[in-house]
Parts: structure tokens; sequence; C-alpha cells
């Protein structure tokens, strides 16, 4: 306009904008570590479909009546293998360790830590039998049709029974007393 001379836009340098690049830059490394995350998650996967496979044998020999325990795998953030609504197995801080762990009233509990397959089938084994017996015991400790279970329990029942009686004996008379004296109070000869 006043004599100068306009230059083209391919001569003209673009203005550099470093917190653009970097913006730039930090999503592609995100981009990259979320990769490595999602490869991890899904070594951690394959490796609990491999102890849920070991884990057949086991599971095979519970008899199918018994509806105690439920088996998946649950893909979240943190992939486990459930044995039962209390007991699964996560991988450890390393990915590589198995971590067999129970959900209990105060806090969590670690039943088995190993690298090998073998030791947690193992774990899992004893928990699974455990689990059985104590499923046996609460069924036979049920009272049918609401009869105590075993002969010391009905004894306690029967005395208690007896000495309820007995109270309710004395207080009869007791009122049955009061209410004689009363009678011959009131019935009594007028002067």
């Amino acid at each position: 306009m006043w004599g100068r001379r306009k230059t083209p836009e391919s001569e003209t340098p673009a203005p550099v904008q470093p917190l653009k690049e970097a913006v730039r830059e930090a999503r592609i490394e995100v981009a990259e570590r979320s990769g490595v995350v999602v490869d991890m998650r899904d070594a951690e996967l394959a490796r609990l479909e491999l102890l849920n496979e070991a884990l057949d044998p086991l599971f095979a020999e519970i008899p199918v009546f018994v509806d105690l325990f439920d088996r998946g795998i649950s893909r979240g953030d943190v992939p486990r293998l459930w044995i039962d609504v209390i007991a699964h197995v996560e991988m450890g801080r390393d990915k590589r360790q198995y971590r067999f762990v129970q959900d209990t009233r105060y806090g969590r509990a670690v039943l088995a830590e190993s690298h090998e397959i073998a030791d947690i089938v193992q774990a899992a084994t004893r928990y699974v039998a455990r689990r059985l017996v104590e499923r046996e015991r609460a069924l036979t400790d049920d009272a049918p049709f609401g009869q105590a279970s075993s002969q010391k329990m009905l004894e306690q029942e029967q005395r208690r029974g007896r000495l309820r009686a007995l109270r309710y004996f004395v207080y009869g008379a007791v009122v049955a007393a009061a209410a004689l004296f009363t009678l011959a109070l009131l019935n009594g000869p007028r002067p």
C-alpha cells in the first residue's frame, strides 16, 4: 500500500507455537502409552485364560447340584478370574505373578501368590474343598421343619419349657390367692 511490496505466503515463515507442538507430542505419547497398556491388559487376560483352562478339571469334579461357584473372567480395568462371589485371581504388580485373594469382612486376604499356574491351581483346589465342607456343615446344621438339630439343644428347650410352665403356675396361684383374699374382705361380716 505505501510502497511496500507484498510477499507471497509461501515465503512467510510460519509462527512457531511451542505449546501447540508440545500438546501434539503429549497426545502422541499418550497414544503410544495407551497402546502399551492395552497390550499389557491383553497379556493379563491371556494369562488368566490359561489359568482358567487349568482349573477346568477341578470344576468338572464339583457336583452339578452345587451352585456355590461362578467361575468367569471379568474384563475391567483390572482383569480378574472369579472363582466364586468372594474369591478371585488377579495379576500382581509385575503382571506375571498370580494373586489369589478372598474378600472378607475385614478386607481382602491373599490366599496364595505365585508365578506358577500349578501353585494357584493347588490353592484354588484347597479353597474349593473348604467351601464344599462349609456348605455340607451348613446343610447338616439346618434344623429340619424348625426342630432342634442336636439332642442337647432339644433338652435345653424342654427344660426351658418346664421352667416357663412352673413360673406361670406360681403366678396363677398368687393371683388366685389375692383374688380370694379380696373377695373375702369384700363379702365378710359387716359391722
